[in-house]
């Protein structure tokens, strides 16, 4: 009874991850990533005045190099385990949203009074309240990215998406729990800190408008094109709407391992943290000529327990004291040090 009790928790746990509204995985998603994608490739096609045929709009958009890659088994044994095991680990440690948006409230009102409600229509507070919350996702990513990228600890676990030499879907699973213990906290602080200054401002406690507790732009972006950054085909965004938000080609430049890349377009849905903070690098017209994957040396880059242990032991050797420079280990550690 335990046994079965246990494989129905595990598909209703698959099933939450694809059929929920706000699931940011869901089929219905994906479905439009699809959508958008065979428009793509359609209009590439009739600009050059090419012939469509399905097997060739098939083999667009699920090439063979791709699918029978290394790294693209190992970012499915990573969707399993991000549904199956990392899930229980992060929602056990994650410091509380609620926690902090009530600690942001009391210290207000300790420190200016109480404020009466606002006056304003529903869907005024509502709408705005929306839009704030998902601007301090955006920020709360951008920094936990930038954190990760710059501090030398937390690379060596954001290293492992890094990894990756091929981009599907898939691949964003592909994260130490590590690298998603760090963001799940940081994203509860910066948002928790935004909804409990916009409640005290507001009077009352208003909520964002969400689908299945996700917020609703948030949805709405991955339904429209954010599953395709972690893809092959090149569709970017140009000029003021490439300042704005982060195209496929955006983010296939974040993982590219040219140096000229490094460290640039760091944001989820909008690149406009990116335009301020100056790591911002808008894609050209063309497609640009990219490879992906750090440590492409290393034969068990792509197993799943040497991806999950390797990094414990390299950031641990991050704490440890530094050894002699002329040392066997310091030397080893100078041959290991960390991509930027």
């Amino acid at each position: 009874m335990d046994l079965l009790e246990g494989v129905l928790g595990l598909f209703r746990k698959l099933q939450g991850v694809l059929f929920s509204g706000g699931s940011t995985f869901s089929l219905t998603s994906l479905l439009c990533a699809l959508a958008v994608a065979v428009v793509f490739l359609v209009a590439k096609r009739r600009q050059k005045n090419r012939r469509i045929h399905l097997r060739t709009m098939l083999r667009a958009l699920f090439p063979k190099r791709i699918l029978s890659s290394k790294s693209h088994a190992a970012d499915v044994g990573y969707f399993f385990l991000g549904i199956f095991v990392f899930g229980l680990i992060i929602g056990g440690a994650v410091i509380s949203y609620q926690f902090i948006s009530n600690g942001v409230i009391g210290l207000l009102v300790a420190t200016f009074g109480a404020v009466q409600p606002t006056g304003l229509p529903e869907i005024v507070s509502r709408s705005a309240i929306t839009l704030m919350l998902f601007l301090a996702y955006e920020l709360a990513y951008w920094t936990d990215h930038y954190l990760s990228h710059r501090v030398p600890i937390l690379w060596e676990f954001h290293k492992v998406h890094h990894t990756a030499s091929v981009l599907t879907p898939l691949t964003v699973f592909r994260v130490h729990p590590v690298d998603s213990l760090v963001f799940a906290n940081i994203v509860a602080i910066v948002t928790g800190t935004a909804n409990g200054a916009m409640n005290y401002l507001f009077g009352t406690t208003t909520y964002q408008y969400a689908i299945t507790d996700a917020n609703i732009l948030l949805v709405l972006f991955v339904h429209a094109y954010v599953h395709l950054q972690h893809t092959h085909l090149w569709i970017p965004f140009r000029g003021v709407l490439g300042r704005i938000l982060q195209s496929p080609a955006h983010h296939q430049i974040h993982h590219s391992n040219n140096p000229a890349h490094f460290n640039k377009n760091l944001g989820s849905c909008l690149a406009i943290w990116d335009w301020l903070f100056g790591t911002l690098h808008i894609p050209r017209k063309e497609p640009e000529k990219l490879s992906f994957g750090v440590e492409q040396n290393d034969r068990d880059i792509h197993n799943l327990a040497h991806s999950l242990v390797s990094p414990v032991f390299r950031a641990a050797a991050q704490l440890a004291p530094a050894p002699a420079s002329n040392s066997p280990v310091a030397t080893a550690v100078r041959r290991d040090a960390p991509t930027p």
